[in-house]
């Protein structure tokens, strides 16, 4: 019966290393995988380097020249939002981002938004006005702030394209989302191009001022689920055949208290 059991073990093993071996051969012509052997059996993970993989598919033709192809690889969830600015012609502009987070000490609190690209009217306006307004609403308000995507010229009035009613801010000069359940009005701290690409920029913001829904003001309340914080999901990549995968969008659903 020991003998039996050693065999049978020695072959599970045996089986499962030559699976992992078979697995690791595979993807590793693509030059993707590296293999890592633990007791009592074996793990592998996929490594990404700088070098763009030849086997990621794009979801669309310009996929890969507007994001990095780290930012499918991680598909780390971020807070989504809505940057409001006055134009240069005195009208309301309404950008929908992500990218960003949100921190500080107990001298000042920062947010700090990346990955807005620098040829949009937010940007221009963020530089010129030197202060902004970052806007959280839920998802119900999702189509909303899509159709002002699709009306951003110029002479367009985003808050009228999204169906939003404009406040005034307490502290800058910037339009406010009424809508919104949580409004940040922000002082402009810092620009920085990371990449030096003159693309996308990283803008920090200094929080001035806070608004907050009654109803969203008694701790979990509300702020958290389906009528609270908007997530998106960058459309993580399968990194084993590369097939592409849409964004998703997400609200937060708690499991545990700390």
């Amino acid at each position: 019966m020991g003998d039996e059991c050693k065999i049978s073990c020695e072959k599970l093993h045996f089986d499962t290393v030559l699976a992992a071996e078979s697995v690791f051969s595979m993807i590793n012509r693509k030059g993707i995988m590296k293999k890592r052997i633990f007791s009592g059996g074996a793990a592998v993970k996929i490594e990404i380097g700088k070098e763009f993989p030849q086997y990621f598919k794009a979801l669309y033709p310009e996929e890969f020249e507007l994001f990095s192809h780290f930012e499918v690889t991680a598909g780390i969830p971020t807070v989504l939002f809505a940057v409001t600015t006055w134009k240069e012609n005195g009208k309301p502009n309404v950008c929908f981002h992500s990218w960003s987070c949100f921190h500080g000490d107990k001298t000042a609190f920062f947010a700090v938004m990346g990955n807005l690209y620098q040829h949009t009217h937010t940007y221009a306006n963020i530089k010129r006005e030197q202060c902004f307004c970052i806007n959280f609403l839920p998802i119900s308000y999702y189509d909303n702030l899509v159709n002002t995507i699709h009306c951003n010229e110029m002479d367009d009035d985003e808050f009228a394209a999204g169906g939003f009613t404009i406040d005034s801010a307490k502290a800058v000069h910037a339009p406010v989302i009424h809508e919104a359940f949580l409004s940040m009005e922000c002082t402009l701290k810092e620009i920085q191009d990371l990449s030096g690409a003159g693309i996308t920029a990283m803008v920090i913001g200094q929080v001035q001022h806070i608004s907050v829904e009654e109803s969203y003001a008694q701790g979990y309340r509300q702020r958290y689920g389906k009528d609270g914080f908007m997530m998106l999901i960058p459309a993580p990549q399968d990194l084993v055949t590369g097939e592409p995968n849409k964004s998703a969008i997400a609200t937060v659903h708690i499991e545990k208290y700390d």
